[in-house]
């Protein structure tokens, strides 16, 4: 990223230079009145993967109350808002809802206690603990101020509340529920992400790949069981997959164009149970990134095939060779579209004061199934960017490398509230932006 200094040296000196001072004071009275009481509730009442009940119920209840006609139970728990207000365009305007399942430890006076069931049957503890609650609110006060200023822009608005983004299906989920075949397919989707690392309030954006792909993989290394003082009688799984971790890194240094990205992360290795028993079975789950459809073909090919021949090489029978289970929580690359990004920047340069376009290097491969709503067969064009998160006085204690940013998905993942007030100036501006030049 760009010197972290010199941005919140631009950011904090540019307001005096904004388009349209009005737009920011009016975002300003919101989040005073309203905005960051919001925030806060939605922050202390997480609720995890397609169980965003209360979530959804009072991000239809904002809606409503701003005159946004709304539908609710759209991929199980999602929502569509509709704004009709002329001719035009329909831009759609997503934001994700649900939670993470991890014991908050923050510190933040408003820190979330939340206990949920999960799907599973288990109670967990939540937390928003990748800023799902920013955006959820920033969803609102970009809804009032479109419907505030209706002579601004002509066209419909379709407002997501998408769930279980933190599993990857709920943008797909929607889809398959026919959320296009209902609504209309948009001409323009916009989305958002508030990052911890970046200056609060701060805009950045990409003009390519914003996120990898992503797949989740899980891989069943069966064996034949028996006395640990005998291993010759046996085929032991935690053995074959130990064998296979390693020979997965291979796939990535060995097989794969080193000049194109890809990640095999194994998150989880579970087998046996008892010091002197070779158990039968070893599950492994991984998490696989990479930035090209053929790479990820390839990738996910040779995992299932280095799979195959890991247990091959160590004597399984067929019947016995591991499974490999792919497909289940997956989403390509989110790719910003070069186009409506490069014609959106002047706009937001007169309006932000600097202009938000990211040029260093990406610094890892975080995913994000926005790209379900982009790189459908309408092949929709797309503009999803970030909200800094970071307060500034944080934010210089993490250059000078004093500390550093608090994670996402961490128990000490926290947001500056008032972060939303940046996400509410530029997602309303791109909208209005894209109804007026369609």
């Amino acid at each position: 990223m760009r010197n972290l200094i010199t941005l919140l040296f631009c950011f904090f000196s540019v307001s005096i230079f904004a388009a349209d001072q009005a737009i920011k004071m009016a975002i300003e009275q919101h989040y005073d009145d309203h905005l960051e009481d919001l925030f806060v509730w939605f922050h202390q009442n997480p609720e995890l993967s397609f169980l965003e009940n209360k979530t959804a119920a009072r991000l239809a209840e904002e809606l409503r109350a701003l005159g946004v006609v709304v539908t609710e139970g759209v991929g199980e728990t999602g929502l569509v808002g509709i704004i009709e207000n002329g001719e035009g365009p329909l831009v759609m305007i997503r934001a994700d809802m649900d939670g993470l399942p991890i014991l908050e430890d923050s510190g933040l006076s408003y820190m979330s206690r939340a206990r949920q069931v999960n799907l599973d049957g288990d109670e967990m503890p939540v937390m928003h603990a990748c800023g799902h609650d920013m955006h959820v609110t920033s969803l609102v006060g970009t809804s009032k101020m479109l419907m505030d200023n209706r002579d601004k822009w002509s066209g419909t608005v379709m407002l997501v509340g998408q769930p279980a983004e933190e599993i990857i299906n709920g943008a797909k989920a929607m889809l398959d529920d026919g959320l296009y075949e209902r609504f209309g397919v948009p001409d323009y989707a916009l989305g958002l992400h508030v990052s911890s690392g970046i200056p609060s309030g701060a805009i950045s954006i990409r003009d390519g790949i914003m996120y990898s792909s992503v797949d989740s993989v899980d891989i069943q290394v069966r064996g034949i069981g028996g006395h640990g003082a005998y291993p010759q009688q046996t085929v032991d799984p935690i053995y074959v997959a130990s064998q296979l971790v390693i020979a997965l890194q291979g796939i990535i240094s060995r097989q794969i164009n080193p000049f194109s990205p890809a990640v095999i992360t194994v998150g989880s290795f579970q087998g046996g149970n008892k010091h002197n028993i070779i158990s039968d079975e070893v599950n492994l789950q991984l998490t696989v990134r990479t930035d090209s459809e053929d790479v990820r073909e390839q990738v996910l090919g040779s995992i299932r095939d280095t799979a195959f021949n890991i247990g091959r090489l160590n004597g399984l029978p067929n019947d016995l060779l591991p499974i490999v289970r792919v497909g289940f929580e997956s989403t390509p690359t989110t790719v910003n579209d070069y186009d409506a990004v490069h014609k959106l920047l002047p706009t937001w340069t007169e309006q932000l004061g600097y202009n938000p376009l990211e040029t260093s290097e990406r610094t890892g491969m975080g995913g994000e199934d926005f790209a379900f709503f982009t790189r459908t067969e309408h092949k929709v064009p797309g503009i999803f960017f970030s909200v800094g998160g970071t307060p500034e006085d944080i934010m210089i204690r993490i250059e000078a490398g004093e500390i550093a940013a608090p994670p996402h998905h961490s128990p000490f993942f926290f947001i500056d509230p008032k972060s939303v007030k940046a996400g509410v100036e530029a997602m309303y501006t791109a909208a209005v932006y894209f109804f007026n030049n369609p």
